[in-house]
């Protein structure tokens, strides 16, 4: 891929008074699922980082995808090829809103992690590709999941409070696969229909409190991604990529990467393998991190690190009414 006009969408570096938060902080960006129209409007309406950007990203992609998010339907934005691009924007835009409205009073992250596709948004805040290129790889790895969909159908659901043992042993008797371990409460297992169909009964029967399908178009971080490892694998390694500026969390492994070709491998990996958020959040926490800014539509990432660990803080940042929240509890 070709690089655009590059914008450096680091996190602006505060002078140490101007860390009223106190502890570590670390940046986290959502995944597929996260997604509805209309997120991220309010920022386009009052930031001019956040409409800077929308219009790098239509820009990159060649087509009004702000206007997708803005205006579209659910069905278009849900279609994995859409989605992806269109929940990094809108991350990238809440950064940006946010790093317009406290200038250098902005807390600095001295880690950043993923969730899925968040992982590639993480990449765009450690430096390691600029937004134009981000925006067009995971609407590349977009169309490769969609294809793949297409000849192996099958979708995910969220299985709350039943126990990762009881979950493996369900998911080994149908066919489905664990594909996120959330939190010790919720779990995520990815499959074709019938064997969604059969785990959610079964796991309804052994306990487990609820059930939820999620809104996306295929079984992902499974074994049904496998054809498409190879070319986001040719795509990935034809990339240039810098060394993060700041730790990355990788998904699959949730170790702390920092180098380049760690982060093109843990892409890779990471396609067809379990999402690995619980350890990453504790990873995280044993580094020192006591507070979590999530980044982009919804706060299911916020509510997911408050269930890992009660004594850390999370905010949410994708509104300006968030990023004045955020103020609020910055101000001494």
């Amino acid at each position: 891929m070709q690089r655009g006009k590059e914008t450096d969408y680091r996190s602006v570096e505060p002078p140490k008074e101007n860390m009223m938060l106190g502890g570590k902080v670390a940046s986290v960006f959502p995944g597929q699922g996260s997604q509805f129209v209309g997120m991220g409007f309010e920022l386009y309406q009052n930031s001019r980082s956040a409409r800077d950007v929308f219009d790098e990203v239509d820009q990159a992609l060649r087509f009004k995808l702000s206007r997708l998010i803005f205006e579209g339907s659910d069905k278009d934005l849900t279609d994995t090829i859409n989605s992806q691009p269109a929940i990094t924007a809108v991350s990238i835009a809440s950064v940006k809103a946010l790093e317009e409205t406290l200038g250098n009073k902005i807390p600095q992250s001295e880690v950043v992690a993923g969730h899925s596709l968040g992982f590639y948004t993480s990449l765009v805040v450690a430096g390691v590709i600029p937004l134009s290129d981000g925006v067009r790889l995971v609407r590349e790895r977009g169309r490769l999941m969609k294809e793949e969909s297409a000849k192996r159908p099958g979708g995910m659901v969220a299985i709350i409070g039943l126990d990762q043992l009881t979950l493996e042993e369900i998911c080994q008797e149908v066919g489905a696969e664990i594909s996120n371990i959330n939190s010790l409460n919720q779990l995520i297992i990815s499959g074709d229909r019938i064997a969604l169909a059969r785990a959610t009964d079964l796991a309804s029967a052994r306990g487990a409190r609820k059930a939820v399908s999620l809104a996306v178009s295929g079984a992902f971080h499974s074994s049904l991604m496998g054809g498409a490892r190879d070319e986001l694998a040719r795509i990935i390694n034809a990339m240039e990529f810098n060394d993060p500026k700041i730790p990355i969390v990788g998904n699959s492994n949730a170790k702390f990467l920092t180098t380049a070709q760690e982060v093109k491998e843990e892409l890779i990996d990471g396609l067809c393998n379990c999402v690995q958020w619980h350890k990453s959040v504790l990873n995280m926490v044993n580094f020192g991190v006591s507070h979590f800014i999530e980044f982009g539509p919804g706060r299911v990432l916020s509510g997911l690190i408050r269930q890992i660990d009660e004594s850390v803080q999370a905010f949410s940042i994708n509104s300006p009414g968030s990023i004045q929240k955020l103020a609020n509890a910055m101000a001494p």
